[in-house]
């Protein structure tokens, strides 16, 4: 991608001078700070020409807050934010801060002056209008309709093929040759499924039958999301030809996708299962009993399963061959076509 045009998205990711790597979670949080206020000046207009109080403005705050979260939004997510003049939008970034979740400010474009035309493109449901955006790019589980929408089957992510077979050898050195590889990789705690050590033992009690019966290399990758405990878990569920990967290391990671066999990937990530989907090998998902209605989830593992990517992991281990999916790729020429 052009150094120009990356540039670009990270600084639309940015709030002022505060990089996206930076969640937008204020601290001590925004709500305890806008309580703060109310304690002594909750009848102080600061919004002059809407009469608005701070208490006003605090009851705003918590009512986009409870309509953000009835539409999905969760902390750590990120959600555009195109210009709903003031103070609407300040109304917004606010519930979406109270949220936990990171507001992304739209860029100010003036089109009329610039030689150029400018086609606004966005990753993800936006929670807003579509119709603030020349296209819309969603995985097709998330059920979102429009003539500007195009679906992807999965979840975009920036890996690629090369990457993963230029980190091979990275683990190479701490895994037994002998042995082909089966390795696990972990996500994390979400509202459908809770990481207690209970439901991570059932998923290691059929990892292990599995290594012990193949005669398998085990290799444990844990994601950013991936509780302490389940990791320390792991090192003492498995034995010590087992390679534990302690922390987050994203080579780790790519190297650990190209020299596994089989691949297991917790139920949790979609993104995890959809970057797997771009090796070709057989990619098995450990399930974990969902706390509430999974059917978005559900959707998505079927769509994989009649691709034939994916199967439930159970006590027995299969080879089997399907097509490399790499819907980044295929998207971005859709997208070229679209625009020539």
């Amino acid at each position: 991608m052009d150094l120009d045009i990356k540039s670009r998205i990270y600084q639309a990711q940015c709030i002022g001078n505060v990089e996206p790597i930076e969640y937008m979670i204020p601290y001590p949080s925004m709500r305890s700070l806008i309580e703060g206020q109310n304690i002594k000046y909750a009848e102080q207009i600061i919004i002059k020409n809407r009469n608005i109080t701070n208490q006003t403005f605090y009851n705003y705050v918590q009512q986009t807050s409870h309509w953000l979260e009835s539409l999905g939004l969760e902390p750590k997510e990120r959600m555009i934010i195109p210009d709903l003049g003031y103070p609407q939008t300040e109304i917004l970034l606010y519930g979406i801060w109270n949220l936990g979740a990171i507001g992304v400010l739209a860029a100010d474009v003036d089109k009329k002056n610039l030689n150029k035309k400018i086609i606004n493109i966005h990753i993800q449901d936006p929670k807003v209008s579509l119709n603030h955006f020349n296209y819309i790019v969603v995985p097709e589980h998330d059920n979102l309709y429009g003539k500007n929408v195009i679906k992807t089957k999965g979840a975009i992510h920036y890996l690629t093929s090369e990457e993963i077979y230029k980190n091979r050898d990275y683990l190479g050195n701490k895994v037994n040759k002998e042995k082909e590889v089966l390795t696990l990789i972990l996500g994390g705690p979400t509202k459908y499924y809770k990481y207690t050590e209970k439901n991570l033992e059932n998923i290691f009690y059929k990892i292990k039958k599995n290594i012990e019966n193949d005669n398998l290399q085990l290799i444990v990758v844990p994601s950013i999301r991936t509780p302490k405990n389940i990791i320390s878990l792991a090192k003492n569920y498995f034995n010590n030809e087992s390679l534990i990967i302690e922390e987050v290391d994203k080579k780790a990671y790519l190297s650990s996708l190209s020299i596994s066999k089989y691949i297991v990937v917790t139920c949790d990530s979609s993104s995890m299962i959809s970057e797997a989907a771009l090796t070709g090998k057989p990619i098995y998902i450990a399930l974990i009993p969902p706390t509430r209605n999974d059917f978005r989830f559900k959707k998505f593992r079927n769509l994989f399963k009649e691709l034939n990517i994916i199967k439930e992991l159970n006590d027995k281990l299969e080879n089997w061959n399907y097509e490399k999916l790499d819907e980044t790729n295929r998207i971005a020429k859709q997208i070229k076509e679209k625009l020539s």
